[in-house]
């Protein structure tokens, strides 16, 4: 290879140069920036937006902190978005430890520490709202970091993250952070339209290497063969060999059901028990590790086996220092409640090294076995699908003990997205060389289809994007109707869609081909094929409907007149006597052109249906708003005199609540549903706006007593009103309040001890704390809008559920 002259040699070298931003940013770091980081870096700094996809713990919040490193050096602002509000709470510490909490803020809706700080965390919910209220912070807004953006496919809170996209000032850039996504430069087309230059940087390389096993029986086998492509044979042909020579067949099932027999074999085929794995991994130096299970009470009797089988994973140091931790993090916790939330137990699993993590265990809790797993202490933790998103958890090994779960409806299996996200946390980046995933072999497990599972990115990110009448009040005041419009039309959501309506587009054209050579095909020379076609067709649906009816008729359950049957009869017996004198009748070649006729009768309605997709597609959010103005116009809360809209005293107040039933809200604050009523009964009636239960119940709900039905049937009343009008006006419709757990919140508001309240409200104390939140939240909007009466009730109401345990997790 000839030597480089030294002019091509500065040429390269100039070329491959660092921009200083980023040169003094890289020799802070205390390692190497891999080549993703150094990509996504180098344009932020040239001045574009950027969108980070790479796999957890691959390092993809580096881009972020280089952002505020950016911020920093021209003296401008910096917000770092999270979408829930531990992982803000997280990241502003991490943020004051490097920078001083002098120049870093915290808000998160309840927390407003140093807001008018350099740097600020937030949750994305709180950008939304400065965005909306025109806040002054944003005029020296330079970057926006937006971590786990891939949340916008979230269909509850999703459309948060595009309001903020379409809606930032244009100047500023916006860093985006994703999971591994499979259509990311979809999404990255989209961010370089709405928010001008957009670099999509896609990295599935993970730091540390994932080794994937399968435990079949007491023995660890590689799930793939050397090559990494193909499944190991002699795990293969274990599996085939079990299936064949099970310790005792299993008698068939009376109809030889074969997923009946399988689920039989299960059960003669030995498997390890939790504590068992747990000890193999120990073994094997695995620990410490995440068993992913799809169910609480499956993580509760893990742990509970564990203790039995007293297992022992921690030195006497070590039970020492988690003693001293969990009493730091609880001291504030009444004796009471502590017996209550089964302190003992918890603590004995901690100090032999296991612990549970799922949504229903008190946050206290759940942030003490965060901290003592990363601190090394807990070395087997059984956790619910929630520990894959967000909290930085890594660990060696993540144990899978099923590839199925529960819905809500039925079992089904995990997408090869939930995989990756699951295994995505085996490997601590700096200690380990290597992360481990461990399957636990089953008769239902085929080792081929979990390989495919796991060498797949099929992880789509798809928009959950849909005006409210919250968002139509803001639009509107922000932008008036014709630009919120547009802005609508260039959301993510409209964005999908019209690439859908091209695909559509194209079979279309492709369907008006084959359908112009059926018509050619079954052309006559006698006449009109298409039109005798049409007439036995109809004969066809007659004699249909009428032999359906009839059957109906015998059963009891034909609710159609005896008039509208003879008008069918004559109709049938017409086209009888009409269709043999059609010129096409005599035809020779007539069934030849009927099935031709079939196919293209069958492609036409393919076709229509096609147009039909198409027509509801194009325009389909901006559509959706128009209904919704429409509807609040007539509600007035808008006013229709000037075109572009304008927003109406009650519309201000919409305005300011957010949530499913903002508008129920509304309703029932300008009509006085709510007026006299007292504080327990407030907090009683708002859980029901916002609970949502995990399962059917069908049992009729015990109220408080007194006058609390007459306010649940005010408010019911409101709600079958506005469902009529968003039947009328083509809008979704919304689930009746559910007052469930009503009662439970009453008793709470009245100064009832926990154990009482969540035996009542059959709730775990961490999905009590859940939706006392949420009843908090929206009691401080009402609050704020309410007339004077309303919103002391409404603060009153805030104090007598923001006590104990509530209040102690209200910032967690």
């Amino acid at each position: 290879m000839d030597e480089l002259s030294p002019s091509e040699r500065y040429r390269r070298a100039k070329q491959n140069r660092l921009p200083s931003e980023l040169e003094d940013f890289a020799n802070l770091l205390k390692f190497p920036l891999d080549d993703f980081q150094l990509q996504a870096c180098k344009s932020l700094a040239e001045g574009r937006g950027v969108l980070v996809a790479a796999p957890t713990g691959a390092g993809k919040t580096v881009v972020g902190e280089f952002a505020i490193h950016l911020a920093r050096s021209k003296n401008q602002k910096v917000f770092y978005t999270t979408p829930i509000k531990a992982l803000s709470n997280q990241k502003y510490l991490e943020l004051c430890d490097r920078y001083g909490s002098s120049e870093v803020g915290l808000l998160t809706g309840d927390t407003n520490q140093n807001g008018d700080a350099p740097i600020v965390v937030m949750t994305t919910e709180v950008l939304r709202n400065m965005i909306y209220a025109g806040s002054n912070s944003l005029i020296t807004l330079g970057y926006v970091v937006m971590d786990e953006v891939h949340y916008l496919a979230d269909k509850f809170r999703g459309a948060v993250w595009e309001e903020v996209i379409l809606h930032l000032p244009r100047d500023v850039r916006i860093i985006s952070l994703s999971a591994t996504v499979s259509n990311a430069e979809e999404f990255g087309a989209w961010l370089d339209e709405v928010r001008g230059e957009t670099s999509i940087i896609v990295s599935e390389h993970r730091p540390v290497p994932l080794n994937q096993h399968v435990l079949f029986n007491d023995e660890l086998l590689e799930l793939f063969d050397p090559s990494g492509k193909a499944v190991n044979p002699e795990l293969a042909q274990r599996h085939a060999n079990k299936l064949r020579n099970p310790v005792a067949r299993p008698p068939r099932g009376r109809n030889g059901n074969p997923g009946q027999n399988r689920a039989r074999l299960q059960h003669l085929i030995p498997q390890l028990s939790k504590p068992e794995v747990v000890e193999l991994l120990e073994e094997a130096d695995l620990l410490p590790a995440i068993f992913f299970i799809f169910s609480r009470a499956g993580c509760e009797a893990a742990v509970r086996a564990c203790l039995h089988r007293s297992i022992r994973l921690t030195t006497t140091e070590e039970r020492q220092e988690i003693r001293r931790v969990v009493e730091e993090k609880t001291y504030n916790i009444a004796d009471e409640d502590l017996a209550t939330l089964g302190y003992n137990e918890w603590l004995s699993a901690l100090e032999r090294g296991v612990a549970a993590h799922h949504a229903g265990m008190l946050p206290a809790f759940k942030e003490v076995v965060e901290e003592l797993f990363l601190r090394k202490l807990v070395k087997a933790v059984f956790a619910t699908e929630t520990l894959s998103l967000g909290i930085n958890m890594p660990a060696r090994t993540v144990v899978l003990e099923r590839l199925d779960k529960y819905n809500g409806e039925s079992r089904v299996q995990i997408t090869p997205g939930e995989y990756t996200q699951y295994t995505g946390r085996a490997g601590r980046r700096g200690i380990d060389t290597e992360g481990h995933s461990v399957i636990q072999w089953s008769a239902q497990l085929d080792p081929a289809s979990v390989a495919g599972l796991a060498s797949k990115r099929t992880y789509p990110l798809i928009s959950s994007f849909r005006p409210t009448n919250n968002m139509a009040v803001n639009l509107v005041e922000a932008f008036g109707r014709n630009r919120a419009r547009e802005v609508l039309e260039m959301s993510f959501s409209q964005f999908q869609a019209d690439r859908s309506v091209v695909g559509l587009a194209k079979g279309l054209r492709e369907k008006q081909v084959s359908l112009d050579g059926y018509l050619t095909a079954m052309r006559c020379h006698l006449g009109d094929f298409e039109e005798y076609a049409t007439m036995r067709r109809e004969i066809s649906d007659l004699e249909r409907e009428l032999s359906n009816g009839k059957v109906r008729a015998e059963r009891g359950k034909d609710i159609r007149s005896t008039k509208g049957r003879h008008e069918k009869e004559h109709r049938l017996a017409a086209l009888k006597r009409e269709i043999k004198h059609h010129p096409c009748h005599p035809c020779q070649e007539r069934e030849a052109h009927s099935r031709w006729a079939e196919r293209y009768f069958r492609l036409q309605r393919e076709l229509d249906a096609a147009l039909s997709q198409i027509e509801t597609r194009t325009n389909l959010v901006a559509r959706t708003f128009d209904k919704i103005c429409n509807q609040l116009v007539e509600l007035e809360y808008l006013s229709d005199e000037d075109p572009d809209l304008n927003v109406l005293e009650e519309g201000k107040m919409l305005a300011r609540i957010y949530g499913d039933r903002d508008l129920l809200v509304a309703e029932c604050i300008r009509h006085g549903v709510w007026n006299s009523i007292d504080a327990a009964n407030l907090a009683a009636l708002v859980v029901a706006l916002v609970y949502e239960a995990r399962r059917d119940e069908e049992e009729t709900p015990r109220l408080p007593r007194g006058n609390f039905e007459q306010y649940a049937e005010k408010t019911l009343d409101v709600w079958w009103s506005l469902e009529s009008l968003s039947k009328k006006n083509k809008l979704p419709s919304t689930n009746s309040p559910d007052f469930s757990i009503s009662l439970a919140f009453h008793k709470w508001a009245s100064n009832a001890k926990l154990d009482y309240v969540l035996e009542l409200a059959d709730l775990l104390p961490g999905d009590f704390i859940r939706w006392a939140k949420q009843v908090i939240d929206l009691l401080d909007q009402i609050a704020q809008v309410a007339d004077d009466k309303l919103a002391a009730t409404a603060r009153s109401a805030v104090d007598s559920v923001k006590r104990g345990i509530v209040a102690i997790s209200y910032y967690d």
